[in-house]
């Protein structure tokens, strides 16, 4: 196929989840989509994605909601542990619902209600520009090959080719890397259907949250050391120093021992990223018929568990205006103006809806984070005070609801 040259109407680049939940969205309101995925399969690898009410809502929109519920436990809320001064903090999450979701699950369960040949493999995308002639995006495939689109979708992740198109400053990395991995018991594990957090007062977090009755995940959040590079692509070295990091802190016994007896195939190693809220109030999003979600938009740290979720948003929201701005036109006037026209009216009531809200989230979570790595007690209370005036219950956000298809 090398040298190929194809048309579509709707392209998506990035078969994570936000890129098949976006066609899925699609393809609930009767439109078809490409996704090019540039791995060989599925990428169903990783540990989990903490998904509260605002993410099952999408779901129940797509139609994966009730499946995904029977494989993820209700969570009451967040126990918050600080190892500093030995105090507790519960806040539970009374009626907001909260599950801790495998990410292969979710990979599979949006894959599944896709129509075949929805999602092509191994189609790496190498660079983006316009027709010349029509100005609508012409994709550059690294076996040679050429797609011509109507619609470009990027949701191609922090590192995002599209956004990079749109004008977009690249993600900032923030300092922080995490260590996530899933340990399967035997027998049921019994922990309390809770998030554990450890706060260190180092600038380190080790978290702990049951997905079902036998599978737990965790993670080691901590500034980069000199030697990750030694480490990170050897899974039994991740894993022991992983450990030994955290028997250091001195996290309780059982986690380090649940770091050792992990399943070592879903480690994982990643470094926290996000988009700088002022660049979401004033970046564009929009380039022709061109646009991007999830964290091509707006990667954000993982402080407020709502990365995920709030890709699903986009997905929906997306997926109701693009539907509804396709202009019904005659076969010989398709693609015409009216019809581009009509395409980036629905873009631009993707974007209007979807702005605000990933600027508040955005900021919240880059308030979190810099509470976070303070140093002050003074400091950190100042802004704790700051938080709770300006965004208000720590779960009000939880409770958005994006609207149905």
């Amino acid at each position: 196929m090398v040298g190929y040259m194809e048309d579509h109407e709707i392209v998506i680049v990035g078969g994570g989840i936000v890129g098949l939940a976006t066609a899925a969205a699609l393809h609930k309101k009767g439109v078809r989509s490409l996704v090019l995925e540039r791995s060989e399969s599925l990428r169903a690898t990783g540990t989990t994605i903490s998904i509260f009410a605002n993410g099952w809502r999408c779901l129940d929109q797509l139609g994966v909601g009730a499946k995904l519920r029977q494989k993820a436990s209700l969570l009451k809320g967040t126990r918050d542990i600080m190892l500093y001064d030995n105090t507790i903090r519960d806040q539970p999450n009374g009626n907001i619902e909260q599950r801790c979701v495998r990410r292969r699950d979710l990979i599979l369960a949006l894959a599944e209600v896709l129509p075949p040949e929805t999602v092509r493999f191994n189609s790496h995308v190498i660079s983006v520009d316009d027709d010349p002639v029509t100005s609508y995006p012409v994709l550059h495939l690294a076996d040679g090959g050429i797609v011509h689109a109507k619609v470009l979708i990027g949701c191609d992740g922090a590192h995002s080719l599209v956004s990079e198109k749109l004008g977009f400053r690249p993600a900032k990395y923030a300092g922080l890397v995490a260590f996530r991995g899933l340990t399967t018991f035997a027998e049921p594990h019994g922990f309390p259907k809770e998030f554990y957090r450890f706060r260190t007062g180092k600038g380190s977090f080790v978290g702990r949250t049951p997905v079902d009755d036998h599978v737990v995940a965790w993670f080691l959040a901590r500034q980069k050391l000199p030697g990750d590079s030694e480490i990170i692509h050897d899974q039994t070295l991740m894993r022991d120093s992983t450990a030994k990091q955290v028997k250091e802190l001195g996290i309780p016994e059982h986690i380090v021992e649940m770091i050792k007896n992990c399943d070592v195939e879903t480690l994982n190693y990643t470094g926290v990223r996000y988009k700088a809220p002022w660049d979401l109030l004033l970046g564009n999003f929009r380039w022709g018929t061109t646009t991007v979600a999830g964290d091509s938009m707006h990667v954000m740290g993982p402080y407020l568990q709502q990365g995920g979720a709030t890709g699903l948003e986009d997905a929906v929201v997306l997926g109701r205006c693009l539907s509804e701005g396709l202009v019904r036109v005659n076969v010989g006037e398709r693609y015409g103006k009216e019809w581009r026209k009509g395409v980036e009216r629905a873009l631009d009531a993707y974007i209007k809806e979807r702005r605000m809200r990933v600027f508040r989230l955005s900021s919240e979570s880059y308030m979190f984070g810099a509470m976070a790595m303070a140093s002050s007690k003074h400091v950190k209370l100042l802004m704790i005070l700051a938080m709770m005036i300006i965004f208000g219950h720590r779960l009000s956000h939880t409770r958005y609801d994006c609207g149905k298809l």
